[in-house]
């Protein structure tokens, strides 16, 4: 297994470098994708950014080339060792400096830097590494293994067609869709009377009138839930009122359990403030027209 594993990295390690690196270097979308990229940022230009990533697609249709043509030799495996040393270096600066940002990894990935951006590079550090031990031409290991050559080269695609995130439109965005379509949508409510998702809840609340009105005074995410009766009780914190008059409050919800997108009519919602350092609800005299939360200045 060692040496056909050995042997058939630098087949793999062509098909993968050949097709990054002709996207790199040939696709449009370099252009397009480069400012994304945390690769801009690090060289503050996305013309220089375009730049490197053009001449990196240049480097890998070189070494895939080398892969095919000149196996069993450490140097092109050795070079392609260290591009994947350089990958991994690279990312973990993007996922350090712009977690937001793409890798620029094959030029049409517009997804942040992920675990599977990670493995693929560490993939192509470890194949690399395996085809620099190579002593025999993969050719070779293909004829020597007529059965499980195959086999081996079809999984390698398969993992590598699973690490790449701009592949996703064709495996993992039809399964996601066949699974809405057999399971049904998991904010959808169930059967009639079936209680529906906390996350359901939150949905339905956050499109509601009510959310509309009570969503100036409200300053956190979801704190807490809860069922009763029927009703499922949602929990926020908030400060009710302006300046020398500001008080802390927790903002309470209830909407029924059951309702989900799909349940017809607009949901009824209940909403309370409770003080949040005596623990008594405000009577309606106390709530005033709800305060209007200054909207922030956007960045010029």
């Amino acid at each position: 297994m060692l040496s056909l594993t050995t042997g058939l990295a630098p087949l793999v390690l062509a098909g993968l470098l050949g097709w990054t690196g002709a996207v790199k270097a040939f696709s449009k979308g370099t252009a397009r994708t480069a400012p994304k990229t945390a690769l801009a940022r690090l060289l503050r230009s996305s013309d220089r950014a375009t730049t490197v990533l053009r001449a990196t697609g240049g480097v890998e249709l070189a070494l895939a080339a080398s892969l095919l043509a000149v196996p069993a030799t450490p140097a092109p495996g050795a070079a392609t060792a260290l591009l994947g040393a350089g990958f991994l270096g690279y990312l973990g600066y993007g996922r350090l400096k712009a977690p937001e940002s793409s890798c620029g990894c094959s030029a049409d990935e517009n997804v942040p830097v992920t675990w599977r951006s990670f493995a693929r590079a560490g993939l192509v550090l470890a194949g690399g590494v395996a085809a620099a031990l190579a002593d025999a031409s993969w050719w070779s290991a293909l004829g020597d293994r007529p059965a499980a050559g195959p086999v081996f080269l079809a999984v390698s695609a398969l993992v590598l067609f699973a690490l790449s995130a701009d592949l996703d439109r064709w495996w993992l965005l039809p399964l996601r869709r066949t699974r809405l379509r057999v399971f049904g949508h998991p904010l959808l409510g169930g059967a009639p009377g079936e209680q529906v998702p906390v996350a359901a809840t939150v949905e339905l609340l956050e499109n509601s009138l009510a959310w509309q009105a009570a969503a100036p005074v409200v300053r956190s995410a979801l704190l807490d839930h809860w069922e009763e009766e029927g009703w499922r009780i949602l929990l926020y914190s908030g400060v009710y009122g302006s300046g020398g008059d500001a008080r802390p409050v927790q903002v309470v919800f209830a909407l029924d359990a059951t309702a989900g997108r799909d349940t017809p009519g607009d949901p009824m919602v209940r909403v309370s403030y409770v003080d949040a350092d005596t623990g008594q609800a405000l009577a309606a005299e106390e709530l005033q027209t709800v305060p209007r939360r200054s909207a922030l200045p956007m960045a010029g």
